[in-house]
């Protein structure tokens, strides 16, 4: 997935202007009368443009001692620019005010870029003390400008002439993101009530970097350990090999380590044979950094939740939910939890019923226990393969890391959209597992950069994601350099590199991210590709998955590794049946952590003051879960609080919007359709995509780019239907009714399921 807001949320709120668009918005200010070939004996790294194609960093320049000073310099700079809006003598217009200050903080952009896109990809113990440092620092910045009285005079002058003007779309959206955005970080409250904000901000920052920090320490730095290769009975040797290397790297030489992965439910699991070890495995994972060892994060999380309350109720909201969805499709907290709650009463139905079946499996095979989490995905395979004949190290067989790249991810892109990728060699980076593309055009000419980093190591946080190193805009005539990291177990040296299906499927979804940065057609990088809302910037990443199994592709990619023999369609057809398999927990998982991100988001000020403890942390996720009415001992939630990075590792983060991921699973399934009823894999439909949706950027109402795209509103069956929930249409006209007198979009709600693979 795009990390829009993480630790790297304060930096962005500087370094680009825009609420959720702004961490992706690097791209800003006014040192361009610096040339890229006057590089100065002794300057930081940062203080110019990079030399390389693209503007690329150069990662053998750059050094951990650069980031401080760079950090530093660049905040100065930037409040330069700012100044001399303000002291603009000229009356407030639509350049001197809304361009100037979406040019302003140019080399901030250029520091922020590299250093959070490394302490989340690469980091080190140098790279975490800086980044402990720094984000207050910028959090206090970036409140300077944003609630900056007399700056919002300057905007707000300009606002309330925007009749009067002459604009261009997108620069009447780049006005009214800016204004709203001011507005939204505090620009109208009182003056006590900004500076509290201004506190309440420096205190986010402060405690969401310690956040991420413990969860990745509790995460990566914390193995689990067996005694011997009997525990680790039914992995395969490759699995039982690196086990025993990471014991070793861990100074445990002869014992076997399991490094643990960001979900509750942990990827080796089906395959171990041993209960006791099963059970091991998932309890650890599951009480990752709630106290059980010497890593808890429970105490943050009380702050933070608190602190967010606090925020919201000094801008007059009942919540934060209610404060931060404010830009969304989806606009109200209790829509979104309307939406999903539909879906509880059949999910707890299906939960119960495929627990008891997996139980009668358990005893089928001499078992005398009921099933529990640790079981849940061994037993579930086995009927799973038992009905549908899939075994999952066979499937694995068909999909070589580099051919899923290549001749899957890239060879799809290509019949789409005319795209064409070179590997290169030439470009310095950050580790080196990442690879480096350089992307065509359908005409030939260069689209941008892209940087590939698959592979899952210790200095790297969990999941995967998208981002920029560099914005495409006009404004600075700059093409996008971009990358996706995943988290993939690196197979010993002298092994082919396979990858499950689920990583497949990932690799297809990320490179819908950064499709979505690469078709960028703006003027403005804070409104440039994935600078869209929240429960909007999953829907195109989503759609990119339907070509993973797409027979065209499946047939140019997934080649047996010894064999080269392409993928039977029969093995094929039992994936897809395969996966309306398992629907209570694989759907359950998901929708238990968007409940859950919403309950802690929909505290009152009082409400989150009085959970002021790490038991009391416990006490209130234990009660909300079970107030669900789910399975929650059979089915925890794919991220318990306590590490829980996408809502609590940066001052907003994903923050109420996981439930995002299911939004967009419905426009993901309804646009699935319109590509197969209009002929499928063809360049006509991929331009036409390209041309209505993924080029667009946030300059546009996204019910409108919907309608322009589908020629209709999206509908809530093709999400049923394709969940095996049900076989005709269903529903009596479109999911999502026509534009309101205010333009705005109403909340809907969907009776549906959908298993994420974020």
């Amino acid at each position: 997935m795009r990390i829009l807001l993480t630790t790297a949320a304060t930096f962005a709120l500087v370094g680009g202007f825009h609420g959720a668009a702004m961490a992706q918005s690097t791209s800003t200010s006014s040192d361009s009368s610096v040339t890229t070939s006057d590089r100065l004996e002794g300057a930081n790294y940062f203080e110019l443009e990079s030399p390389l194609p693209f503007k690329a960093p150069d990662f053998d320049a750059i050094s951990e001692d650069d980031y401080l000073p760079a950090f530093e310099k660049a905040m100065a700079i930037q409040k330069g620019e700012i100044q001399r809006i303000i002291d603009n003598p000229e009356p407030p217009t639509f350049e001197n005010t809304i361009v100037a200050l979406e040019k302003s903080g140019r080399m901030l952009g250029r520091v922020g870029a590299v250093f959070f896109h490394l302490t989340g990809a690469n980091t080190t113990d140098r790279l975490d003390e800086i980044n402990t440092e720094i984000s207050p620092k910028l959090s206090a910045h970036g409140d300077s400008i944003t609630l900056n009285p007399e700056l919002f005079a300057r905007v707000k002058a300009v606002y309330d002439n925007r009749a009067a003007m002459s604009m261009t779309r997108e620069d009447a959206k780049l006005l009214e993101e800016t204004y709203k955005s001011m507005v939204h970080a505090g620009a109208m409250l009182t003056d006590a009530e900004r500076e509290r904000v201004k506190e309440i901000n420096t205190e986010l920052s402060t405690v969401t970097t310690e956040f991420a920090q413990e969860a990745r320490d509790a995460m990566s730095a914390q193995p689990v350990f067996f005694d011997s290769r009997e525990e680790l009975a039914g992995l395969s040797e490759s699995d039982i090999t690196s086990a025993a290397k990471l014991a070793e790297e861990e100074g445990q030489p002869g014992k076997y380590a399991i490094a643990l992965q960001n979900t509750t439910q942990q990827p080796l699991l089906p395959s171990m044979e041993n209960r006791a070890a099963r059970e091991k495995l998932f309890m650890a994972s599951f009480h990752r950094a709630d106290g059980t060892t010497d890593i808890d994060t429970r105490p943050l999380v009380a702050k933070i939740a608190e602190l967010r309350a606090e925020k919201a109720a000094l801008f007059g909201e009942p919540d934060w939910a209610s404060y931060t969805m404010y830009d969304r499709m989806v606009e109200s907290p209790q829509a979104a939890l309307d939406f999903m709650g539909q879906m509880v009463p059949a999910l707890a139905e299906t939960q119960r019923r495929e627990g008891a079946l997996l139980t009668e499996k358990i005893a089928e095979e001499g078992g005398d226990f009921e099933v529990q989490p640790w079981d849940w995905y061994r037993y579930a395979n086995q009927i799973k393969s038992e009905r549908y004949e899939v075994d999952d190290d066979e499937v694995m067989q068909y999909f070589q890391l580099d051919k899923v790249l290549e001749d899957g991810v890239f060879y799809a892109a290509n019949k789409l959209y005319g795209i064409s990728f070179e590997k290169r060699d030439d470009l310095p980076v950050y580790n080196d597992d990442v690879w480096v593309y350089t992307v065509k055009d359908r005409d030939g000419s260069e689209l941008g950069l892209f940087y590939f980093d698959p592979f899952q190591r210790a200095s790297k946080r969990g999941g995967a994601w998208m981002s920029n190193f560099v914005d495409q805009s006009y404004l600075w005539n700059e093409k996008p350099v971009i990358y996706n990291v995943l988290n993939i177990p690196k197979a010993p040296a002298g092994e082919p590199q396979l990858v499950s299906f689920d990583w497949v499927n990932t690799a297809f979804h990320e490179f819908g991210h950064a499709l979505h940065g690469f078709f960028a057609d703006q003027t403005y990088p804070s409104l440039s590709g994935t600078a869209t809302a929240r429960d909007f910037v999953e829907y195109p990443s989503q759609v990119n998955e339907m070509w993973a199994t797409y027979p065209e592709v499946l047939q140019n990619y997934a080649k047996h590794y010894k064999t080269g023999e392409t993928i039977p369609t029969e093995l094929v057809d039992k994936i897809e049946a395969s996966s309306k398999f398992n629907q209570g927990y694989d759907f359950g998982e998901v929708l238990e952590a968007a409940l859950l991100d919403m309950k802690w988001h929909a505290l009152s000020k009082d409400e989150a003051a009085a959970i002021d403890t790490a038991d009391e942390v416990s006490q209130y996720e234990d009660k909300s879960l079970r107030e669900l009415g789910l399975e929650i001992d059979l089915v925890p939630p794919r991220y318990r609080t306590t590490y829980f990075n996408h809502i609590f590792s940066g001052p907003a983060g994903y923050s109420a919007g996981y439930y995002s991921y299911l939004w967009t699973q419905m426009l993901d399934r309804d646009s699935r359709a319109w590509f197969m009823e209009n002929g499928g894999l063809t360049r006509a439909n991929g331009d036409h995509y390209r041309e209505t949706v993924i080029s667009k950027g946030g300059t546009m109402d996204y019910g409108e780019m919907y309608r322009n795209f589908a020629g209709r509103d999206p509908d809530v069956q093709y999400m049923l239907i394709a969940l095996g929930l049900a076989e005709e249409p269903v529903s009596d006209g479109p999911l999502i009714a026509s534009e309101t007198s205010d333009g705005k979009l109403p909340a809907k709600t969907v009776d549906g399921d959908a298993p994420i693979t974020n």
